[in-house]
């Protein structure tokens, strides 16, 4: 690149990058009012709460680079054509392609960049967050403890503490519902929870034990300690389901069809897969957008504000639509190639507008009409 083209992809780098972070940031910031649960629910810690979140910054970085394309692309040119700089690179000979190209090299890179996390980055973030809110859900200990609240395990265990004091639980009730025949009421001074060969474990102390008999008679046990297996107790649904968003393309696009499962969702993972290739080209598509509103026309120094309204309509059509057809693929397969179809259509149509058609803006016919200079003969 010659200077004046490097200076163009330092300033249009700078702009992209400070509206993907302000944009990323402000998507992991609703993202992650929508995890408080995972502290308020499970009572897990601050830094489960923000590893959580920072794993699904890999998608919004995917979902938000071709806007920030755009809007880093226009400002910069705006200023910049403003400021008269590519008026004095086109009348030092440079042509529109080389007064572009900073601009397509840059969409390159972020197209290559968003191919690798759609391909490798978001699928291993997306697995690794839903396993640490799998294993935050399933916590069952951070799920009882609850101190001076009753809380449940689905229909069978209700589990009430009055207090809890450098990690022993005072004043406990456990009521067991396994066998609804014969239900047991378990109250205890205190308990503490251990590991007993690796099972989940209340030890109770000074534990009194009421359950029904087979003659429904009221039987009375008590226990200096006693230890409350919790294992029979833990989530039935803590199995992890990965969904389309969380599979490598090779897991989308060879699906086991003994899998009942995978085999219901094939055309969403085709869906998935097609998206994951057809989105990076977006990048391209917004960069061409920009360049056709803020060059594709005569310079203005007010401003090309008519321009740039045209074109981030059609930059939010374009997005809004590249979304639709990804939902219809997941009812129609054949929808699939028309994600291919249209980036590519409009790559081609905004090059031929640009550099093609758009050789011809600006340009004015001779005058034809003027003073008439009178031709004088030559004397001898």
């Amino acid at each position: 690149m010659t200077k004046i083209q490097a200076h163009l992809f330092r300033q249009i780098l700078q702009a992209v990058i400070i509206i993907v972070g302000g944009l990323v940031m402000m998507a992991l910031l609703a993202q992650g009012l929508s995890r408080t649960d995972l502290i308020l629910e499970n009572r897990q810690s601050a830094l489960t709460y923000f590893y959580i979140v920072m794993l699904g910054s890999p998608q919004v970085i995917a979902l938000l680079t071709p806007l920030a394309i755009f809007v880093g692309t226009v400002w910069s040119l705006n200023r910049i054509h403003k400021d008269s700089e590519i008026v004095v690179a086109q009348a030092a000979g440079m042509t529109r392609w080389q007064v572009a190209s900073p601009v397509l090299r840059l969409a390159t890179l972020c197209l290559v960049l968003h191919l690798g996390v759609n391909l490798w980055g978001q699928p291993a973030s997306q697995r690794a967050m839903r396993e640490a809110v799998a294993v935050a859900r399933a916590d069952l200990a951070a799920a009882l403890i609850r101190p001076g609240q009753f809380t449940t395990n689905g229909d069978r265990l209700t589990f009430y503490a009055r207090d809890q004091v450098n990690g022993e639980l005072r004043g406990v009730m456990i009521s067991d519902m396994t066998d609804p025949d014969f239900p047991t009421d378990i109250l205890a001074r205190s308990a503490a929870l251990v590991s007993v060969d690796g099972r989940p474990t209340l030890l109770l102390r000074d534990a009194l034990s009421q359950q029904l008999d087979t003659n429904q008679q009221l039987s009375i046990l008590e226990f200096d300690q006693y230890m409350f297996d919790l294992t029979d107790f833990m989530k039935e649904d803590s199995e992890l389901i990965l969904k389309a968003s969380d599979k490598f393309l090779h897991e989308l696009i060879f699906v086991d069809r003994k899998d009942y499962f995978q085999n219901k969702q094939a055309h969403d993972f085709l869906s998935e897969a097609n998206a994951r290739l057809t989105t990076p080209l977006l990048n391209i598509v917004m960069a061409l957008l920009a360049i056709v509103a803020v060059l594709g026309g005569d310079f203005n120094r007010q401003g090309y504000g008519r321009r740039i309204g045209i074109a981030s309509a059609c930059a939010t059509v374009v997005l809004v639509v590249q979304l639709a057809l990804q939902s219809a693929a997941a009812e129609d397969p054949s929808m699939n190639v028309v994600q291919w179809v249209v980036p590519i259509l409009l790559i081609v149509t905004l090059c031929w507008v640009y550099f093609g058609r758009g050789r011809h803006i600006g340009k004015r016919a001779p005058p034809t009409s003027g003073l008439l200079i009178p031709r004088h003969k030559a004397t001898a």
